[in-house]
């Protein structure tokens, strides 16, 4: 396999930024994968394992759990021991899991290999934006971040295929694709795919470069020119070191206590915040409940994992409206947009469901308006957003917080979506969902500031109120000083 960090392109190569980008971007796609999977699983597991609704919830869940975890410690790691080696750590953790899940002789082992899972899939989430929005330049930002979250779709669609397949196939019924002679045996085939994309993520990654703006907090100049001049030349190289050098000072770190002051208090609110609520609007109850949600709507299984596959596709297509405007219309936009078309996508979802609407194909076009809505805005611009808005020198350890943030919600919704859709019924689930995800819009609107085109050193003066040294209009892709004033 060629070695990217060994490309050296006689001119700055936008084919090096994304074959490097797409190779961290893999990273989601192991989270897609893993999100997605789980739903052509849950019901062969449950009655595979006579499972009642609280074991079916810690199924899919517990890990989310190792998620939790995974994150809360990827960032002290990351800023220590460099993005790349977390990156190839949560390969690993992956790729050990699915062939834990794929060979398990108990419920109990296949938990135990579910958070081992979880453990690198949450290491992931937060390093793999983290490393992308470090390398990208600030023009192509936005759109390089983006494509974590296409990594992240296509995982989900690919998923749903392999579930759809298993499931169809003539030993879907465990008679003929078995393991240990399981019932019900392909849902072992389906979580043992990953190990799949985990060799080729942890592959790959020995073929990139360290981000280098960790070189850079490192003291490690000329390893960091060196990628820098690749990315982008000769001159932008030299003022990214400048500005760097101006806004940080590598043997005085800025502690992560520094970001709960007041300086600070908007990064850190919205990264908190916008991450939670991107899991609390229940997109992910439909990808990991979504044949269940589907069959109360008069789907049969097989059908509604078709369904699924359609919500995947529309996932994934949707998602290429923000590669290509989140760094021509900016953030917010894409949020107002989005979000406001998602709170009313699940209100409508529960009238239909609370009249019994559920006969013909409305249900369906409602969620698949949630997903769209849902794919252009909350799902990449959440991702976009929290890898720019920190200091450079903690920006690990806080997006760490952030994503962890994202992972608590993840976690809530996959626990509590079984006992909400048994005692509550569907309808009002929905519009539960909605109204977690309509505060959205007041966070947007108050705190989330453009920054389109801003370097991730102009984000950090502007938070830090030296905002004069930076030319600043909103119309002009920029930032007016007196919207981040407290």
């Amino acid at each position: 396999m060629e070695n990217l960090n060994q490309y050296t392109p006689a001119k700055p190569s936008r084919l090096y930024l994304y074959l490097v980008c797409l190779v961290a971007a893999l990273g989601g796609f192991l989270f897609g994968f893993d999100t997605a999977v789980i739903s052509g699983t849950v019901k062969l597991v449950k009655q595979n394992f006579s499972l009642n609704a609280i074991n079916e919830g810690w199924f899919v869940s517990c890990a989310l759990l190792g998620c939790i975890v995974g994150v809360a410690i990827s960032g002290a790691l990351s800023d220590k021991f460099g993005r790349k080696i977390v990156l190839i750590l949560s390969a690993i953790l992956f790729l050990v899991s699915a062939l834990g899940c794929l060979w398990s002789h108990s419920f109990s082992e296949l938990i135990g290999f579910r958070i081992v899972g979880g453990l690198g899939i949450g290491v992931a989430s937060m390093v793999s934006p983290l490393y992308i929005s470090e390398f990208a330049p600030a023009r192509y930002r936005g759109t390089m971040v983006s494509l974590y979250q296409l990594a992240l779709t296509i995982g989900i669609v690919i998923a749903y295929f392999s579930n759809a397949y298993l499931l169809s196939h003539p030993g879907g019924n465990g008679h003929d694709l078995y393991v240990n002679d399981d019932k019900n045996g392909s849902w072992r085939l389906m979580l043992g795919l990953g190990a799949l994309p985990a060799g080729v993520f942890l592959l790959s990654l020995l073929t990139v470069p360290e981000s280098p703006r960790w070189l850079l907090l490192k003291g490690q100049i000329a390893e960091a020119s060196a990628i820098l001049v690749k990315i982008d030349g000769d001159e932008a190289a030299d003022k990214e070191i400048n500005d760097f050098n101006l806004n940080n000072n590598t043997e005085k770190k800025l502690p992560l206590k520094r970001l709960f002051s007041r300086e600070y208090r908007r990064p850190i609110i919205i990264g908190l915040l916008l991450p939670f609520f991107s899991q609390v609007c229940g997109i992910n109850a439909v990808i990991y409940y979504g044949p269940k949600i589907l069959e109360q709507a008069g789907f049969a299984l097989n059908n509604a994992l078709g369904g699924q596959v359609t919500i995947g596709l529309v996932n994934v297509v949707f998602t290429f409206v923000a590669i290509l405007t989140v760094d021509k219309y900016g953030r917010k936009p894409l949020l107002y947009v989005g979000v406001g078309g998602a709170v009313t996508a699940l209100i409508i979802i529960g009238v239909l469901f609370y009249n019994g609407y559920t006969s013909g194909p409305w249900i369906l076009i409602s969620i698949l308006i949630f997903i769209a809505c849902f794919a252009f805005s909350f799902g990449p611009v959440c991702w976009v957003i929290i890898g720019e808005i920190f200091p450079s020198t903690v920006r690990g350890k806080a997006m760490s917080l952030a994503t962890l943030s994202l992972w608590i919600g993840n976690f809530l919704v996959g626990q509590l979506t079984p006992a909400f859709l048994e005692f509550l019924g569907p309808a009002y689930t929905f519009w539960l969902f909605a109204g977690c995800c309509a505060p959205a819009l007041i966070l947007t609107y108050k705190l989330i500031p453009e920054t389109k085109g801003l370097s991730l050193e102009d984000i950090e003066t502007l938070w830090s109120g030296h905002h004069k040294n930076v030319a600043l209009d909103n119309d002009k892709h920029k930032v007016n000083p007196l919207y981040l004033k407290s």
